[in-house]
């Protein structure tokens, strides 16, 4: 795992994500609202024109490749990009995953952009989310990756308010045993066990504390 630092203190983290947030609320509202539309056809194409200036004004200065995982001063790490938890992407729901006694939880939504059946989340997003609040619980004290995931799926996942949660259940030299589930009001609707490997060039890694985005 590539670790790249930058001399920002905690302060400066906070800074930068008061400015983006609101940026990707409102691009993440945009996903949303065209998905949900019934405005007249003669003015789709106007607004497509309007969007289309502010992705040029975007792109008008933009890094390289992905934004990958940058690392304050304090060892805080900011996964912005992330397709779960990213302040700086719009496809994330975005997770904010806090740790517990037991292990890690997250409550968060799911609208129209993550369905698959009529009304459910697509069971793709379902496995998504148990990747990476698993994957949360496992790297609690230092970096892992997915070595396998198995989810099963007890019934549809409805739209809307929903909670994740993960533990370790078993840890054996390199290999974390990790089990999470999702739950709606109801109870649990999918669950899943992952096995998590510690890779051998991050054993001498310092833990990092991700932030939730």
């Amino acid at each position: 795992m590539e670790f790249i630092l930058e001399d920002i203190s905690e302060d400066e983290v906070a800074r930068r994500r008061a400015v983006y947030t609101p940026l990707t609320d409102t691009v993440r509202d945009l996903v949303d609202a065209v998905i949900r539309t019934e405005v007249p056809e003669e003015d789709l194409d106007d607004a497509r024109r309007r969007i289309a200036e502010v992705v040029a004004d975007l792109r008008s200065r933009q890094m390289d490749g992905a934004f990958g995982v940058r690392h304050t001063r304090e060892n805080t790490g900011m996964a912005w990009g992330n397709a779960v938890i990213g302040v700086r992407n719009a496809l994330a729901p975005p997770l904010d995953v806090v740790h517990v006694a037991d292990g890690v939880r997250s409550e968060f939504t799911l609208g129209a952009a993550y369905e698959g059946p009529p009304g459910q989340v697509h069971g793709g997003v379902c496995a998504l989310v148990l990747d990476h609040v698993l994957g949360n619980a496992a790297s609690v004290e230092g970096p892992c990756y997915t070595g396998t995931l198995t989810v099963r799926y007890g019934r549809p996942t409805p739209l809307g308010e929903l909670v994740a949660q993960a533990s370790v259940t078993e840890q054996n030299g390199r290999k974390r045993i990790v089990r999470g589930t999702i739950s709606d009001a109801d109870g649990v609707t999918c669950e899943a066990e992952g096995v998590f490997i510690v890779p051998r060039s991050a054993v001498d890694v310092p833990s990092v504390r991700w932030s939730a985005g």
